[in-house]
């Protein structure tokens, strides 16, 4: 494991067409941070956000995940190392219930294998007893335990974010990407979904880069946060600090950081 940032970009651009989505951005997530990421439509965030994912192949430049060049690997090879990402609108299969959702989750199970199913049916009913077990503590850290057999169609919007998030427990994550973890969720399970974040990076180490537009939200939940403009970074720090430049309040945001203070 590397002792540097955990997401490290280096001068990654990427452009659709005439439209230069990303262009020429660096920027450091430090290991066990929550860092926040914000700027006004089309700053380029989700672009940068799909690069780093791997959803996306950057036009140049590199990105460096726990000290490997992480650059050209697919979602589900950074998945494997550990990089995670939501979504803004969170993405469950809603014909399962909550518990089966994050069974789901862990990759490699033997009882996948149909062979495996016949010739070791010891070691399959051992290893799904100990992903449903660890199902179940992951619901029971989350406070998901009256809706563990509801089907994740009928969740809420809230309830469904934390059941996204609850999957990132479900493998050795070391960093998670949050695609505006507020979207669509209530106040009253912002709060729960918030203290979880925080929970989980204060006692089980997850780094957490997040996107985010409600500005009382990155405040509370991240330090540093990075601002982008036009593809590419333009300030980064606590943004209790970022509120008091006045280029970036009239420039980016105007009026959303003044109703937001």
């Amino acid at each position: 494991m590397s002792a540097g940032p955990i997401i490290d970009v280096r001068s990654v651009s990427k452009h659709f067409g005439g439209v230069q989505a990303v262009s020429n951005c660096s920027l450091r997530v430090a290991r066990g941070s929550i860092t926040g990421l914000i700027g006004p439509n089309g700053a380029g965030k989700t672009t940068l956000f799909d690069i780093v994912a791997g959803t996306l192949l950057a036009d140049s430049g590199q990105v460096i995940f726990d000290g490997e060049d992480a650059t050209a690997l697919k979602p589900h090879e950074l998945f494997a190392k550990g990089l995670l990402r939501t979504f803004q609108i969170a993405r469950v299969f809603s014909n399962m219930t909550a518990q089966e959702n994050l069974m789901m989750v862990p990759g490699g199970q033997p009882g996948e294998d149909l062979i495996t199913v016949w010739l070791q049916p010891a070691r399959v009913a051992a290893v799904e007893q100990a992903v449903r077990q660890r199902a179940a503590d992951v619901i029971d850290f989350l406070n998901l335990g009256p809706v563990r057999n509801e089907l994740a169609g009928n969740l809420s919007g809230g309830q469904k974010k934390l059941l996204e998030l609850g999957r990132t427990m479900m493998v050795d994550a070391k960093a998670v990407l949050l695609d505006e973890v507020a979207a669509g969720v209530n106040r009253t399970l912002l709060k729960d979904l918030t203290a979880n974040i925080q929970r989980m990076n204060a006692e089980l180490g997850y780094t957490f880069f997040v996107i985010e537009h409600d500005m009382d939200l990155i405040t509370e939940l991240c330090d540093p946060v990075i601002v982008m403009a036009q593809g590419k970074v333009i300030a980064e720090g606590h943004m209790r600090e970022l509120r008091q430049n006045p280029e970036i309040i009239e420039a980016y945001f105007g009026a959303v950081l003044e109703a937001a203070s």
